[in-house]
């Protein structure tokens, strides 16, 4: 008999041939030139005209569950990757090697029918309401748009629990799981024996484990982790949420590129069941197709009568004598971080730049101190008194000189976290502070140490995103924002919308119904900003409409499709040279709307000059048909607006 079949890797499917019968789905191994790899089967098919090789062995018996093998063939087509590629983000690495099962990777499955176990949930009338309208929502994918606070985690819990009593497996995924710790605590609480965790720190070994487990279990799940937790081949899928869905970790920028947004959209079709976005700050793109297709449900108030709006003062950079006592704290900030250790109340700092200090450059010639690499400036850990780069990790020792001139006056500008912990630390010696960015080692992540933060042993938390997002903290009365504005300016459509979401969430740490004390200060050197006014106000509905309009004007998501095509040469003239001539050769389609060329964020690194070019268009399929015909070295980055 023979059957197509997908190989895992940059291929596409190939015939073999088995002695026995196989059903679609089915992992086998098989031979690829020389190499013996992974696949699945897709079909049976009649003997080609050719001669085949044989499929080795049967890996598992049990096939796939057919909405993977049909999600794999959407990523084929939607995102114009290999079958190979697209069947690679099902199967686990190295799915072909014998594992030593010498621990569970998670509890005894129980089964649910009739199980006394199983927890009652309790719902507030605002919630109920959201429930019901999610439930009633046309279409297999609704937006639950739920202001911070409101309880959208009890309405995830309440839905995973009518699925498991169908019979039904949810998948819920989250942006990290290091800044959504407490949203797995809460499903493990309500099912731990249930709750399957997949997350980037698992090894190799323990991702294959549990794909088996999973694989092999009759009963529901509830898998939970970042974008890979989408592929699980989860029995019965009944519902999948995906919680925070405007984080840009949704998307994966290596190769094979998708959203997890638009997979998930097209999975729920192929499973029959419903996909649940839920965000206080949704996507642009995301609200204006749900609401136009009616799938928008509003989550409102607060979940706690308790919770209070916080007081949120705006203080503007540019007026010095703000920042007579500090030139990165306010005086009013100090103020209120004082307070708070005499009450023994926690502040949060927020900064979204990391290390010390991002620019090092010359008094004398003017010379920045690049990474031979990258040729971006390399950020200053002062605690190690070394020099990083964020991009490719290349570090070295600060220099006692200028490399080019020679002269010993080196400067170090601007400030990131680490240089705000040091500071904190020297205003407040007898404060507990901690910083929490991607710079922690495993033992020092907000993960690791939450008990201590929640109980209060950490007087002042300073940090990136990490800590804007998923935090509830019982004794947290002050937030503070650096600079507001640090990312608005960026050469990016999407950069105004970043900022406002960031900002709409960590003001959302305070006022949750802990205390009677809620405090947002906002430094910024553009007080006047509309992004910064609509966050303060809490005003979603007030900042869509401000960037819906002028995504109108200007033709970008979700009024056009967008691509962009990124190239990389060894030299400057021959990319050039590249990106002119499709630059001319795309412009021929009156169907796209083609911008000039201009160097990547990245310009230049040791691979070579890096150039991109911007296409739009009304048509999808003229923006498929345009990337069918580019050079092969052009990279692709594709990802249509629109809910499925």
């Amino acid at each position: 008999m023979f059957y197509e079949v997908i190989p895992e890797g940059k291929v596409e499917a190939l015939t073999y041939e088995y002695d026995d019968s196989l059903a679609p789905g089915v992992v086998v191994l098989i031979p690829l030139g020389r190499r013996v790899v992974p696949g699945v089967v897709v079909k049976k098919v009649v003997q080609p005209n050719f001669k085949t090789k044989k499929i080795l062995q049967v890996l598992y018996s049990k096939p796939l569950p057919q909405h993977l093998l049909k999600t794999i063939g959407f990523i084929h087509e939607y995102y114009l990757v290999p079958l190979g590629s697209a069947a690679s983000l099902v199967l686990p690495r190295g799915v072909q090697k014998k594992r030593r099962k010498t621990e569970q990777m998670f509890g005894d499955v129980v089964k649910t029918e009739h199980d006394p176990s199983l927890p009652e949930i309790r719902l507030n009338e605002a919630q109920k309401k959201a429930l019901k309208g999610l439930q009633e929502a046309v279409g297999a994918t609704k937006l639950l748009h739920g202001v911070t606070g409101s309880g959208k985690t009890n309405i995830y819990v309440k839905m995973a629990l009518n699925a498991l009593q169908d019979h039904k497996s949810t998948i819920l995924l989250v942006p990290e799981i290091a800044l959504t710790g407490q949203l797995v605590r809460v499903f493990r609480e309500y099912f731990s024996e249930r709750v399957v965790l997949i997350h980037s720190q698992q090894t190799e070994a323990e991702r294959h484990l549990i794909f088996e487990k999973i694989l092999g279990s009759e009963e529901p799940l509830i898998v939970v982790g970042p974008r890979s937790a989408l592929f699980a081949p989860v029995v019965e899928l009944g519902l999948i949420i995906i919680d925070e869905e405007h984080e840009g970790t949704y998307f994966q920028e290596n190769t094979p590129k998708y959203s997890a947004i638009r997979v998930a959209s097209f999975m729920a079709r192929a499973a029959g069941c419903s996909l649940v976005l839920g965000s206080a700050t949704p996507t642009v793109e995301d609200y204006y197709i749900a609401s136009k297709q009616g799938a928008v449900v509003t989550l409102a108030e607060k979940a706690k009568i308790e919770a209070v709006k916080p007081k949120i003062q705006i203080i503007d950079f540019k007026n010095r004598d703000n920042f007579a006592k500090n030139k990165y704290f306010s005086g009013t900030l100090l103020k209120a971080i004082s307070r708070n250790l005499e009450q023994g109340w926690q502040t949060l700092i927020f900064h979204n730049r990391r290390g010390s200090s991002p620019l090092t450059i010359c008094e004398g010639c003017g010379e920045e101190i690049l990474c031979p690499s990258c040729f971006l400036p390399l950020t200053l850990h002062a605690d190690e008194y070394v020099l990083h780069c964020h991009t490719c990790g290349f570090s070295e020792r600060v220099p006692m000189t200028c490399p080019k001139c020679g002269t010993p006056g080196l400067v170090h500008k601007g400030f990131g976290t680490k240089l705000l912990e040091t500071e904190l630390k020297k205003l407040f010696p007898t404060a507990r502070v901690r910083r929490f960015d991607a710079d922690n080692k495993k033992e020092e992540t907000l993960n690791a140490i939450f008990s201590e933060v929640r109980d209060g042993e950490v007087d002042i938390l300073v940090g990136t995103q990490t800590v804007a997002k998923g935090l509830d903290l019982p004794k947290l009365a002050t937030v503070g924002v650096v600079q507001a504005d640090a990312g608005l300016s960026l050469p990016d459509y999407l950069a105004e919308e970043r900022v406002f979401q960031l900002l709409t969430q960590v003001i959302g740490r305070v006022g949750r119904g802990h205390l009677g004390v809620a405090e947002v200060f906002i430094q910024t050197f553009r007080p006047e900003h509309p992004v910064l006014k609509y966050a303060c106000e809490e005003d979603f509905l007030g900042f869509y409409e401000y960037v819906i309009q002028r995504r109108r004007k200007s033709g970008f998501p979700p009024f056009r499709f967008v691509i962009k095509l990124e190239i990389t040469l060894k030299t400057e003239a021959i990319v050039l040279r590249k990106v002119r001539d499709t630059v001319k050769k795309l412009s021929l389609d009156e169907r796209l709307v083609v911008s000039p060329p201009c160097p990547a964020f990245h310009e230049r690194t040791a691979k070579g000059y890096t150039w991109q070019i911007i296409v739009r268009s009304r048509s999808r399929k003229a923006i498929l048909e345009a990337c069918s015909g580019l050079d092969k070295n052009f990279r692709i980055t594709l990802d249509p607006p629109g809910l499925l």
